[in-house]
């Protein structure tokens, strides 16, 4: 299946083979050990390192009730009328989606697919970066494009990526990607990255957004038995990013806010907290968070370490 099709996801494997996800896991461990196949972002992609990248067609297969439970959350973070820049990749053309009925915004965008979801948005404006067009994620790079983006500034940036790390923050697997990815990240204040769980503790080749500059990381739950996801979390939440964990169950979002680590370093609201005209924190948004220190009161930390514990 891998040969055929570039990359499997687990949860397709396991329907396939008629066996759970822990099994065709260890079994996909084996095979990796073996040369066969690379590990990556809940499935298995043919052997390569790191400058390999699957394409869009393989991508969009994986983790797709994760990603749709990010961009649900993550769409909750802006504001009517704000301007925006946004990535390339299947998370980010997942929030596009969501966005389109949001009124008033301005999307910056080097992502055909993106700006797609976005066409038919009467009350949104898109503005498409210059650049050359690398077909295998939909996106224009190189200096065309990084040159498009001087002299911008926006509110915040929303991007993805092939892995995320509390040392390193986040990474790609391909040099011209992760070049733009860093001129969106200038025009920006804040940086939110979303990433689904098979993400976390990935470190790929080239370097986007440096732990610092991550305001927030939007992402889902963690099964019981992935420790180094968990782990992960926590770590980039002692170096102060704010982490929102959406459900990826059926129906709404289970959405709540982990520990923010380091207070005071930047001072967002949470997604389920809207800004009123004036400035302060309105209502809860659908998602219905609660704020970072009704959470701190409640025991933040012990949910991380349950986490980990399981």
């Amino acid at each position: 299946m891998v040969r055929a099709n570039g990359a499997v996801s687990l949860r397709e494997l396991a329907r396939v083979v008629q066996t759970s996800e822990v099994t065709v896991r260890r079994d996909v461990r084996a095979l990796e050990a073996e040369g066969l196949l690379d590990r990556r972002h809940g499935g298995a992609v043919l052997p390569g390192g790191f400058t390999r990248e699957s394409g869009i067609p393989q991508k969009s297969h994986l983790a797709t009730a994760e990603k749709t439970a990010i961009a649900d959350l993550a769409a909750g973070l802006v504001e009517e009328g704000e301007a925006i820049v946004v990535g390339a990749g299947t998370t980010t053309q997942e929030l596009a989606r969501r966005l389109a009925r949001i009124p008033g915004l301005t999307v910056v965008t080097n992502s055909l697919l993106v700006a797609q979801a976005l066409a038919h948005a009467n009350r949104v404006e898109v503005v498409m970066t210059g650049g050359t067009l690398r077909g295998s994620n939909y996106a224009l790079v190189g200096s065309g494009a990084e040159q498009s983006l001087q002299g911008l500034r926006v509110s915040r940036a929303f991007l993805s990526g092939s892995g995320l790390t509390a040392e390193r923050g986040l990474s790609t697997s391909n040099m011209l990607s992760a070049s733009v990815d860093r001129a969106l990240v200038q025009a920006a204040a804040e940086v939110v990255v979303l990433a689904d769980h098979t993400k976390l503790g990935s470190d790929t080749m080239f370097q986007t957004v440096p732990t610092d500059l991550v305001t927030r990381l939007v992402t889902d739950e963690p099964p019981g038995h992935d420790d180094r996801a968990a782990s992960e979390l926590q770590a980039l939440a002692d170096q102060g990013v704010q982490i929102a964990v959406a459900g990826s169950g059926s129906g709404p979002a289970a959405s709540e806010p982990l520990p923010h680590g380091r207070q005071g370093r930047r001072d967002m609201p949470l997604p389920g907290q809207r800004r009123t005209h004036g400035g302060a924190p309105g209502g809860q948004g659908p998602q219905q968070l609660r704020s970072a220190a009704a959470m701190a009161e409640q025991g933040d930390r012990a949910r991380v370490a349950d986490l980990r514990r399981r």
